[in-house]
């Protein structure tokens, strides 16, 4: 910027540099001096104002900040002789934009391009704003515009960019493609085009209208412009393709393998042209760019058997001539073909299952060593019987003696033998070891010692080849180290299996002596903060986030879901491992820091995603600039987006439910909830976008919504990952739909407790009493209609559960928004009288006694459910603090509400309606006393377990892990791996990991873990014990 001071209202360039030198070193006092002198002697200057109000900005003085820009602004506009300089416009710009007034920005240049329509810069300026404002139609006339100003080619692609953009992110419709290819037609005839990228966005055009030949003229052309020669022979292969020239497309994928031989994209391509197979080249294939298929299924029904087998024959010939020249051993893509060409024949219905077992064995023999193998070759097994399956498995392991020489390619070999037994299912179908005694005492079957034996095998395996990782670097995964996460996946099974809690306490610790192998894996004693220990560590941490929060530590959950140190876009795509655990948690503070750090990197995209699409757009890089714009749109839509949105204010509302003029302020800045409401009603125009890596997820849990350790155990074995998002999307939407509603209906329950009190109220001197009524009917009716109710049937399915008519099953899993729905409709119930009126002896309105009736049944029996919380899973306890931490909150506020509306206020009078006699005040009470002395229950049962030893949560941990029978080996190969240390053979990085290991840290880790959740949940229930109690207090003076 310092090139253009100066320029800006004739201001000398010494005056204006000391002030972006003191805003780029944050010294902003210093630099606000400055810009007072500044002003005292150019007190007109636009652009002085504008450098005021960045400092004001960055000091966080918004409201100064925007009031000088207006100011700067309205000089601009008044006084004809200033100069609309770029930079004064900038300047401005910079400051609207960070305060979110993009308008004001945009108005700014449009003024300035009024004013001097010839202006390249200003123009250019222009089309700035609206792509930041992402308006694509005038970005469009922009662009138009300054290409006929002067004609050079990037003002057209500039032009051509926004119709693709209104064509992919808009509302446009496919007409506007056949205005962009007649600009650029017209472009070319004149002067042709001189950017690789220009010809990119042309032939791109021309593919969305389905045009190939045309693009394949212009390619011919003008392909010279692709200096890359893969990449335009790519180009002309999917043209050809698409155009059904499989023939022609077959040979120029012949090229590009005979130039780049790994290429398997290239290579399916090359077969599916040989075959004639569309599949490839569908639109959906290439759809979801997160969920991406493993594979496209074939369509060969419409060959011959004769031409099959000729084409067939020559994709074999020709990946026979690419293994012959190809002298590079670690090139897989010439073997691999000969698997998929063998898929291929069995799917036509060869019935070659043999020729491809034959085939899988030889890739085994040249690349089983690699950890790649079972990934590559799992497509292949997908098309064989499950017997083939089994018979595959016992030619690998007959073939086992013949394992390499070498130690790291032995263990890498037995690693992948094991792999594929957990990848076929045959893992999961070994029995468990479980004896008679075992039999009588837990009611389970008798079987041999089969599932146990595979995951100590797998530790053992570990252990004895910790030598072979001695000497490598720090960046570099230990050999082995799958083997850990596999074994901790066995043990879950067993777990799953025996319901022995011993096993899953074993699964924990396997992942922990893995981590604690790896953070040690340095030189000296220092722990590993690079934060690349690759992807096997980064399994371990995922493991150990879901069996810790399945546990109930999800303290311990959340600190390893930070050691992930998933930043920027891994927010977005790896929070599901905790965010759900978090919302139903009493870890407020850590769950506000998640929602926080995760909105904030959204916004702050948005915001930036605006600055690389004009960069890209400047540096001429078109297909980032759609590229660009399509990931915001994506986020934008993100399922996980909006439910932060929706959930980040509600944690603000359980978090001052206790005190009612907090609460209130906290309404106040939600505008009483008006703005989700707004929300709740896009949300059914929307199409929802799931950007979560799924594959990530352990096997017991692929979806937050699915647990399978919750039991029963139903022969679970290996569960390929789905695409679960059509399932999960109406789901998502149901639920943000209703939490959106949640701030509006708190605030008019307020209102309407309050108003129920008072004579001829105006609530906030705009919404009468009818109002209140009228809307918070209207919204308990689309409450009701969500839970798949009409109004009246969810009052009489209400009214049955708190009468013991219906079962608590009823409610399903919509347990707390039934709740929610009762304490709503007992606050409208309270100004309108419709659902009861007050019971002739007094006794008030019975949704009181509803409500109070539910709450004590749902807690008391969650309470009941959790006998021994150390010792086993706890799925209760997270419903449990639903329960108080949202339907009992939001009753809390119901009654703060009667009870500040029955107080006198000042030196008035009691009103005749709120004295001791008023019926309401006797239910308000009465409910009062139970909801208080329910929550003391619940404060009760958590400083019991609180309050048990450590001494003896530490022996009831061990003595589930110290048995005769079961689970034991493997905690006793992990609690004596540092007795005899061999330092020699280890290496000193690892040595110290060993003897740094301790198994009861471990447990006592998990029993402060646990006892860190509860600790959190005691200090909510004793603030609202503490609110209640003000209210007894408060009640007592009425």
């Amino acid at each position: 910027m310092a090139s253009k001071f100066g320029l800006a209202g004739g201001i000398p360039e010494r005056r204006v540099r000391p002030i972006w030198d003191a805003i780029d070193s944050r010294q902003f006092k210093n630099a606000l001096k400055h810009s007072t002198a500044l002003l005292a002697k150019y007190p007109t200057s636009p652009y002085a104002l504008a450098l005021k109000a960045v400092i004001l900005e960055r000091m966080g003085k918004f409201d100064e900040a925007l009031s000088v820009s207006l100011n700067a602004k309205e000089l601009l506009y008044k006084n004809d002789s200033n100069l609309m300089d770029d930079l004064t416009l900038s300047t401005l710009q910079i400051v609207f934009q960070r305060l979110d007034h993009l308008d004001l920005a945009t108005s700014c240049y449009d003024h300035a391009c009024g004013k001097f329509p010839n202006n390249l810069e200003l123009m250019m300026g222009l089309f700035n704003c609206y792509v930041r404002e992402y308006s694509f139609v005038k970005q469009q006339q922009t662009a138009i515009k300054m290409y006929k100003l002067v004609g050079e080619e990037r003002f057209l692609l500039w032009a051509v960019c926004s119709i693709q953009l209104q064509v992919l992110c808009g509302n446009g419709g496919e007409k506007l493609l056949f205005l962009a290819e007649g600009l650029l037609k017209k472009h070319v005839a004149s002067h042709s085009l001189h950017e690789p990228e220009a010809l990119i966005v042309y032939i791109s055009i021309l593919e969305q209208q389905a045009k190939y030949g045309d693009a394949l003229e212009i390619l011919s052309k003008l392909g010279s412009l692709l200096m890359i020669e893969v990449d335009k022979l790519r180009m002309q292969g999917r043209l050809l393709a698409r155009q059904g020239d499989f023939a022609a497309a077959a040979k120029i994928y012949e090229k590009i393998l005979q130039l780049s031989s790994d290429d398997w994209e290239c290579f399916l391509h090359y077969l599916s042209c040989l075959l004639e197979d569309e599949s490839s080249w569908c639109n959906g294939a290439t759809d979801d760019p997160i969920h991406t298929k493993k594979f496209v299924d074939c369509k060969l029904s419409h060959l011959t058997d004769e031409v099959f087998d000729s084409r067939i024959l020559d994709a074999s010939n020709f990946v026979q001539k690419l293994q012959a020249d190809t002298s590079n051993n670690f090139l897989r893509c010439p073997y691999l073909g000969n698997l998929e060409i063998e898929r291929r024949k069995l799917l036509y219905g060869k019935n070659n299952d043999d020729e491809l077992m034959e085939s899988l064995m030889q890739y085994f023999s040249r690349f089983g060593h690699l950890a790649c193998f079972t990934s590559d070759v799992e497509k292949f097994l997908l098309v064989l019987s499950p017997d083939k399956k089994t018979k595959f498995q016992e030619k690998l392991m007959g073939n086992s003696s013949s394992l390499s020489t070498e130690p790291i390619k032995a263990l890498g070999q037995s690693i992948t033998l094991l792999k594929i037994q957990e990848l076929i299912g045959n893992m999961y179908k070994l029995p468990v070891v479980v004896s008679l005694k075992s039999y009588v005492i837990l009611k389970l079957p008798v079987l041999p010692l089969e599932l146990e034996s595979s995951a100590v095998q797998m530790l053992e395996m570990y252990l004895k080849n910790l030598p072979l990782s001695k000497d490598l670097d720090l960046q570099e995964s230990m050999h082995g180290e799958e083997l850990l996460s596999m074994a901790s996946n066995v043990l879950v099974q067993l777990f799953c299996r025996t319901r022995n809690f011993g096993y899953f306490m074993e699964a924990i610790m396997v992942l922990e002596f893995g981590l604690i192998i790896r953070r040690k894996f340095v030189v000296g004693n220092n722990a590993c903060t690079c934060g690349r220990c690759g992807r096997y560590v980064w399994q371990y941490k995922i493991l150990l986030v879901h069996l810790y929060s399945h546990l109930g530590a999800l303290s311990l959950a959340y600190e390893w879901y930070k050691a992930l140190d998933g930043k920027n876009i891994l927010m977005e795509t790896v929070s599901h491992h905790i965010l759900p655990q978090m919302l139903v948690s009493p870890l407020w503070m850590d769950l506000n820091n998640l929602l926080i750090d995760y909105l904030k990197f959204m916004d702050e995209h948005f915001r930036e995603s605006a600055d690389l699409t004009f960069l890209a757009y400047r540096h001429r890089n078109y297909s980032k600039v759609i590229e660009f714009v399509q990931f915001k749109e994506r986020l934008q839509r993100s399922n996980q987006y909006l439910m932060a949105r929706v959930e980040s204010p509600i944690l603000q509302l359980k978090q001052n439910a206790d005190n009612i003029e907090e609460e209130e302020s906290v309404l106040e800045s939600l505008k009483s909830g008006i703005h989700f409401l707004e929300l709740s009603k896009e949300i059914g125009s929307k199409s929802l976008t799931f950007n979560e890596d799924w594959q990530s997820r352990p096997w017991w849990t692929p979806t937050p919504e699915k647990n399978y350790l919750l039991g029963p155990f139903e022969g679970i074995s290996y569960c390929p990952k789905e695409n679960l998002v059509e399932e999960r999307e109406a789901n998502v939407r149901r639920v943000v739909e209703r939490k959106s509603l949640l701030p509006r209906m708190i605030y008019l329950s307020i209102q309407s407790a309050s108003a129920s009190l008072k004579e001829n109220l105006k609530v906030n001197g705009s919404m009468s009493d009818q109002n209140i009524s009228s809307e918070l009917k209207h919204l308990l009716g689309q409450y009701a209609k969500m839970l798949g109710f009409s109004l009246s049937d969810a009052i009489e399915v209400v009214m049955g559960v708190s009468k013991g008519q219906k079962s608590f099953e009823t409610f399903g899993a919509d347990m707390i928004d039934w709740l929610d729905f009762a304490v709503f409709l007992n606050a409208w119930n309270l100004n309108s009288h419709e659902v009861m009126q007050p019971n002739v002896d007094g006794s008030g309105p019975c949704t009181w006694h509803i409500v109070n009736s539910l709450l004590k049944k749902c807690i008391l029996e969650r309470i009941g459910s959790m006998e021994s919380h150390i010792c086993s899973p706890q799925s209760d306890l997270p419903s449990l603090v639903q329960l108080v931490t949202e339907p009992l909150a939001w009753h809390n506020l119901v009654m703060q509400s009667c009870v500040r509306s029955s107080l006198p206020s000042g030196k008035k009078k009691k009103k005749s309606g709120c004295t001791d006699q008023s019926p309401l005040s006797h239910t308000v009470r009465d409910s009062i006393q139970s909801i208080c002395g329910l929550v003391e229950e619940v404060a009760k049962w958590l400083k019991h377990h609180i309050n048990r030893s450590e001494d003896e949560n530490l022996d009831i941990i061990l003595s589930s892990v110290r048995r005769d029978e079961g689970p034991g080996r493997i905690f006793q190969i992990l609690e004596t791996s540092n007795a005899t240390i061999n330092e020699t053979e280890l290496g000193d990085r690892i040595s110290q990991a060993l003897k740094s290991w301790s198994p009861i840290g471990v447990a006592m880790k998990i029993i402060r873990g646990q006892r860190t959740v509860l600790e959190k949940f005691l200090g909510i229930c004793e603030s609202k014990i503490k609110s209640l109690q003000a209210l007894q207090h408060q009640m007592a003076q009425v």
